[in-house]
């Protein structure tokens, strides 16, 4: 497949550059020909500044370029629009780009239905926005050819989500239904999360044997998958779930919740952080995923972080990140040398166990005085 040119506008920092590419390399028929940094990107007319786009428009005389992608910041469709106009490119925001990269990892029904809904909400403030610019300042009088097609196709993505929210109100039935009888048959629930690439599915592999998808790319894993493994003899369930993004749009968590929901109802959370990354980069991961677990009100004592990747750090940095972090007692591991895996799982199995004495006790309590 041919490649598509694309020229990438993001911030001058290392960090939201490195991502950046991460997020557009993820989608494997586009490649970089030029990066355009600016230190704020929040311009009224087009995002960046009017000098800024006279750059790329002068880079465009002697190259070619099928997309201008920005990949930091959310774009309104008034600037999407001036954008295109001014460099005659297509230009993908930051929550487009994430979207696309979404359909083409989905695997599961329901992946795409969540998909699919957070494409509409994306889509429903740009439309009535989108009229309004076709036809400038002035709004047609009521009836008028340009109010009425876009009045259509308000009510025609409003029936979509009703259509999608009727399939995910099923989904999330069953997924009850599920962990109903798990909860029935006292079956404990470890629940992975983390950054994506931060070696959830890696880890995932390796204590269940299953030989699921890996790799550098951003968003492999975009379902919820649970799988049982074995801890002395004890029955434990496995959760691999969708890795998390700094800077993700509400909407998105919304439309993902019911995936995630695998981490609210677990007996134990484990919160992966790769440690063989700069402090710097490590500080912002580490507080975007806390950012959603305490979006999606994640009981903070289920939550272990687990410092990933070990064969590719030393002891300097990792007390490093736990001074700059100030993370108590966190645990390291490598998925790769099996370093701390059996640590790893005295520490679950012993939690759980510590968990499931307390939910018993309170059973046992309820609605009793206790002395």
């Amino acid at each position: 497949m041919k490649s598509k040119n694309v020229i990438l506008v993001s911030y001058p920092d290392n960090f939201r550059q490195q991502e950046a590419r991460s997020l557009i390399e993820s989608v494997s028929d586009y490649q970089i020909v030029k990066t355009f940094t600016q230190k704020y990107l929040d311009h009224s007319m087009y995002g960046l500044g009017p000098g800024k786009v006279e750059e790329i428009k002068e880079f465009l005389t002697e190259n070619k370029s099928e997309y201008v992608i920005f990949v930091d910041e959310h774009l309104s469709a008034r600037q999407m629009y001036n954008l295109e106009k001014a460099t005659e490119l297509k230009v993908i925001d930051r929550e487009r780009l994430i979207l696309d990269i979404f359909y083409s990892r989905a695997t599961t029904s329901e992946a795409k239905l969540q998909i699919q809904l957070a494409e509409i909400k994306y889509e429903l403030p740009r439309v009535r926005e989108g009229a309004k610019i076709a036809k400038g300042s002035e709004r047609p009088g009521k009836g008028g050819g340009g109010e009425y097609i876009v009045d259509v196709k308000f009510r025609e993505l409003k029936r979509q989500m009703g259509f999608i929210l009727d399939k995910l109100s099923e989904a999330k039935r069953k997924r009850h239904l599920y962990l109903n009888q798990r909860t029935a048959n006292e079956l404990p629930v470890v629940a992975l999360v983390g950054y994506t690439s931060s070696g959830k599915t890696t880890l995932f592999n390796l204590l269940t044997n299953e030989n699921k998808q890996t790799s550098e790319s951003l968003f492999t894993t975009l379902s919820t998958t649970t799988r049982s493994f074995y801890i002395n003899n004890q029955k434990i369930l496995l959760t691999d779930t969708v890795g998390f993004i700094s800077r993700l749009p509400t909407y998105m968590i919304e439309a993902f919740k019911s995936t995630l929901e695998e981490s609210l109802s677990a007996s134990l959370i484990l919160l992966l952080i790769d440690s063989s990354q700069p402090v710097e980069e490590i500080r912002i991961k580490y507080l975007s995923c806390w950012e959603i677990l305490e979006e999606l009100k994640v009981d903070r004592d289920k939550v272990i972080v687990i410092f990933t990747k070990n064969d590719s750090t030393d002891l300097i940095r990792i007390q490093e990140i736990i001074t700059d972090l100030a993370i108590h007692a966190p645990y390291a591991i490598s998925a790769k040398t099996g370093f701390g895996i059996r640590k790893l799982k005295t520490i679950v199995s012993q939690q759980i166990t510590i968990k499931s004495q307390k939910k018993s006790f309170k059973l046992l309590t309820h609605g009793k005085a206790v002395f």
